[in-house]
């Protein structure tokens, strides 16, 4: 069996972090985590708020519990950050019931991100009686210059504040599914009650343990991501199209017509991305950066689509 407490793999995230053991849930992936908020904090008589546009998984577990889901109104399109997490809205939404608030930073799909002071005034804001879940499954791949802060740097004053991370992005080991969840201990130790006890399995603990001491993969990542989004961003320029502000791996690109069309078009010359109108942006495609020939295939299928 696996180590059911993930000891050596907590030992070097408390490291890393410099946060206690006590301080860290595993999952099997991020995913995981999110599930064991919920079924730590949500019930049918309660509510959990999250935005438009927002990641899918945060419906899927607030159902799943029976709890009321409240959905906030995203930003407009002409925002800063068009259809990005609107907090003042988010929080309008919290009262009595409300038990668990989701913010993704950066978001999926959408991209957008929470700025340092803004995400802090919010933390400020919400009762202490709230779970505030801030989810930073592309946390890697932030440049500085962004200011899309690094949420573990408030826990000591939120002790309702749970940040939740995973390897399956830029550490590359998404198919062996390793996430984890830091909180206040407190916390960590509800999460732990309705976790699974074998919950991530040896070869992804004794990987993810590695990964966090491959600093040149890791780097390798973020260069990629970076060079990647350079060209695609570049491609859109040049075809005149509209995109939203990414602090992720991906890009969400209007592409001027029913984004599902592309994505078929797409997909009979071999290329994958994503349509989104199931989040809400049926006009957009969620393009992932890949490797440098990839990124090449996607940029000349995709110009092949648009002539059509």
């Amino acid at each position: 069996y696996p180590d059911g407490n993930g000891f050596e793999l907590k030992t070097a995230l408390s490291a890393r972090l410099g946060v206690p053991t006590a301080a860290l849930t595993l999952g099997n992936g991020s995913n995981d985590v999110l599930e064991l908020v919920a079924r730590a904090f949500l019930t049918p008589e309660h509510a959990a708020v999250f935005s438009e546009h927002a990641f899918a998984v945060y419906p899927i577990v607030t159902q799943a519990i029976g709890a009321t889901a409240r959905v906030a109104k995203a930003n407009p399109p002409d925002h800063e950050m068009p259809y990005g997490h609107d907090l003042a809205a988010i929080l309008s939404l919290i009262d009595g019931r409300t038990r668990v608030v989701f913010v993704a930073n950066p978001n999926n799909p959408t991209g957008t991100w929470q700025k340092t002071a803004e995400l802090e005034k919010f933390l400020e804001s919400v009762p202490e009686s709230v779970i505030v879940v801030v989810d930073e499954a592309y946390f890697e791949y932030v440049e500085a210059e962004m200011d899309c802060p690094n949420a573990l740097r408030w826990l000591d004053r939120f002790p309702n504040l749970i940040v939740t991370r995973t390897f399956s992005k830029a550490y590359g080991l998404a198919g062996l599914r390793v996430g984890y969840a830091v909180t206040h201990p407190q916390v960590a130790d509800l999460l732990n009650r309705v976790r699974e006890p074998f919950n991530v399995n040896s070869l992804a603990l004794t990987a993810a343990t590695a990964a966090l001491d491959d600093f040149e993969h890791l780097e390798r990542s973020r260069a990629v991501n970076r060079d990647g989004m350079k060209r695609l961003l570049e491609f859109c320029r040049r075809q005149g199209l509209a995109w939203l502000p990414s602090a992720g791996n991906f890009l969400c690109v209007d592409v001027g017509r029913p984004g599902r069309e592309v994505f078929l078009e797409l997909l009979k010359r071999g290329v994958i991305a994503r349509p989104v109108d199931n989040y809400g942006l049926p006009r957009f495609l969620r393009i992932s950066i890949g490797a440098e020939t990839e990124n090449a295939r996607l940029i000349e299928a995709l110009a092949e689509v648009l002539k059509s």
